[in-house]
């Protein structure tokens, strides 16, 4: 064994027992060192005759969290991981898996090649690899549904979720649960000395019998395939992991790997393998901020929320939820009763759905108070103002707050889009403020943009990050304009949805093409979702500064006019007869869109799906050139993350700006030169666009960059 192999994979013998741990931290993951570790360990304990069981256990926090993302990308060192198992599960001495933390994708498939697992209380077991675009590739499709079956192993494969020890237990996948905080070296060795005293037989997991009865077996594979055309519409290794599964059941094992490994270069080749792996490292990277480097955040025991309305409630949810207490404070007895009631409704909730116990609810009711006084907001380390958006309303709000608020306390907006430097400016501690925007419901929305105004202090933006983090949010840093990263952005390629409304296609074309490309919903059932009103609010808010030469579509205040604001007043862009959920289409909207059309003077013309899309990812991609180029956000990844967790954009495409690197952006450019010939200045170049594509670089080059 190599120094470096023997530095991450550790043999000791124990009595009859080789005891293998894997000590690659921090998450053991399964690196070139430790593939080659554990193969020459099954080769030791076959050539040591006194070594009856071979034991692997993880050090540190996990047994295996799965394959090393530092290798990803590289080309393949051998020896591969699904010939590493296949010795490992051919020992004609027992193994046994010993499981403590994560034992996730490469790492339960080691397990499942063993012959006996043991997990410790706490261990989390998965096959999550459906969410980088791929399927287990090492035997996880062959081994896992012989082990289960089929219903539970595409359960784990296609939803990539972590099953608990007690769950892993209950369906198989392991044979024994240790208490919470077992030693997983110690019980592993008890356990597998316990099999050796009673003759226990190696037992291989590619022999096991769960799809013995091959009718029901494909029943649930059919049944499992019918569920995922609907629910991973448009994504490819879900399908690809269908097929394997069907492989096990109809192929003998060695065929099944074959045909796992054909399957498993397929969804490597894939584009969309390529934009899920963006988002997955995208995400990682949005906390590595210059304010973290430059301070600590501040105390952070407290919070308050003023305001307990959809979005005051679902934010001190958040914070209850990560463990702080919560002062709310609202303007008078009935409205704190309403709010608080809002808050309870969400827990209510989740106890109706068994989620909950009434027990739990109450422990963490026990640390909500309300109140009609600033005054009890006096010793929170961080206060989030979540009231109407306007910036009257807003700035009395902060006036207050600086009066009550102790020295040091963290002061923060939950506004959309208005000026955090002006509400900054407006109390005498502008260093302490900074923007939170949370998404609704803020609760289950994991976005959070964190604004940054120009006076704010750096453990400010700091603590704003660690609030981010105690909250499960995924925290993008955002610089101060009208509508920060997202909203800009949003505002720009909705317009390009409503030019192209008013040049020829219907409301209910264009959410279709957007479906297809893979986002849940369209522009105007967004609209409908949001509320009409709103957007109507904002667009009279801004008429004023509104350049007299762009273009402006009057279609949605048409709309708005008849107090049609979607889904709340049952119509807007659609019908929603008695509430429904799911919109019709509405001829008199239809009648609306073609008065405008005469009104303005505009042929109606037809457009192709394809074309609609050209048109709203090339306004998408242009604005969000303008936000990197600008400082707003630090880097184009940073605008991907703002997209894939806050506007439903399609995951597997990686967000707007890896998308554009995928499709060229020589060709993004050539399509906004052509638009442009029709409206120049709504389609004007990107700077930054028109740069990367002259000196041949992508936004990819500036996330290395930062």
């Amino acid at each position: 064994m190599s120094a470096e192999n023997a530095a991450v994979v550790n043999i000791a013998r124990e009595g009859q027992v080789l005891v293998v741990t894997i000590q690659n931290p921090p998450v053991n993951a399964l690196s070139q060192a430790v593939r080659q570790g554990l193969a020459d360990a099954v080769a030791q304990a076959r050539s040591d005759a006194q070594v009856q069981a071979i034991l692997l256990v993880g050090s540190g926090k996990a047994f295996i969290a799965g394959a090393d993302i530092r290798e990803f990308g590289k080309p393949a060192m051998p020896p591969s991981l699904p010939d590493v198992l296949v010795q490992l599960e051919n020992s004609d001495k027992i193994v046994v898996a010993a499981i403590h933390g994560p034992a996730l994708g490469g790492g339960l498939e080691v397990a499942l090649s063993c012959h006996y697992r043991l997990a410790v209380s706490g261990a989390k077991l998965g096959l999550p690899e459906v969410q980088l675009g791929l399927l287990p590739g090492a035997g996880g499709t062959q081994r896992t549904p012989r082990l289960i079956g089929v219903k539970a192993a595409l359960d784990l494969m296609l939803s990539g979720r972590h099953a608990s020890a007690e769950e892993a237990l209950a369906m198989g996948l392991v044979d024994k649960v240790e208490p919470a905080g077992s030693d997983a070296r110690t019980a592993g060795l008890a356990y597998a000395n316990a099999l050796l005293a009673q003759n226990a037989p190696v037992r291989r997991t590619r022999e096991a019998t769960a799809l013995a009865d091959k009718a029901a077996s494909q029943a649930e594979l059919d049944t499992a395939k019918a569920e995922s055309a609907k629910k991973s519409r448009g994504l490819f290794s879900p399908g690809k992991i269908i097929e394997c599964v069907q492989g096990a059941l109809d192929l003998p094992f060695e065929q099944g790997m074959q045909n796992e490994r054909k399957l498993f270069v397929q969804c490597l080749e894939s584009p969309q393998r390529a934009g899920l792996i963006h988002a997955f490292f995208a995400e990682r990277e949005t906390a590595k901020i210059p304010e973290a480097k430059a301070a600590a955040p501040r105390a952070l025991n407290s919070i308050g929320v003023v305001g307990g309305g959809t979005m005051g409630a679902g934010i001190t949810v958040a914070a209850l939820d990560a463990g702080l207490p919560v002062v709310m404070v609202e303007r008078d007895a009935e409205s704190i009763a309403r709010g608080r009631a809002n808050v309870e409704k969400v827990y209510d909730g989740l106890i109706a759905k068994g989620r909950m116990t009434a027990e739990k609810k109450a422990a963490i009711m026990a640390r909500y108070s309300g109140s009609t006084d600033y005054a009890a907001l006096a010793q929170v380390d961080l206060v989030i103002e979540a009231v109407f958006e306007e910036m009257g309303v807003k700035k009395a709000v902060f006036a207050e707050l600086d009066k009550v608020c102790k020295p040091g306390a963290v002061i923060a907006t939950n506004t959309s889009y208005l000026d955090i430097d002006a509400i900054a400016a407006s109390i005498s501690r502008p260093q302490d403020v900074i923007g939170l925007h949370f998404f609704s419901p803020a609760n289950i929305m994991k976005l959070l943009e964190i604004v940054v105004p120009a006076k704010v202090s750096a453990d400010v933006v700091a603590t704003a990050f660690e609030l981010a983090r105690r909250m499960k949010k995924v925290p993008v840093r955002a610089g101060v304009c009208d509508g920060f990263i997202g909203n800009r952005i949003l505002a720009v390629y909705r317009e390009a949805a409503n030019y192209l409304l008013e040049d020829g296609a219907s409301p209910y074309q264009i959410d279709e093409a957007v479906r297809e490309f893979g986002y849940p919903m369209g522009p105007f059932q967004v609209a409908d979702l949001a509320g009409g009103d709103i957007g109507w609010a904002t667009r009279k808010r801004k008429a004023a500064t509104r350049d007299p030469k762009a273009r402006y579509v009057q279609i949605a205040d048409r709309i708005a006019e008849k107090g049609w604001f979607g889904q709340k007043t049952q119509r807007g862009y659609y019908l929603y007869p008695q509430g429904a959920r799911v919109g019709e289409q509405d001829p008199e909207v239809l009648a609306i869109v073609d008065a405008e059309r005469q009104r303005v003077g505009v042929t109606p013309r037809s457009f192709s799906n394809a074309e609609i899309m050209r048109r709203y990812m090339a306004a998408m991609v242009n604005e969000g050139a303008n936000v990197v180029r600008e400082g707003i956000a630090l880097r184009p990844l940073d605008v991907d993350v703002t997209f894939l967790y806050g506007y439903g954009f399609p995951r597997f495409r990686g967000g707007p700006m890896k998308w554009a690197d995928m499709v060229g952006l020589d060709k993004i450019l050539a399509d906004i030169r052509e638009f442009a010939k029709e409206d120049a200045l709504f389609w004007t170049p990107s700077p930054l666009l028109v740069e990367l594509v002259e000196k041949g670089e992508n936004f990819e080059s500036l996330n290395k960059a930062a």
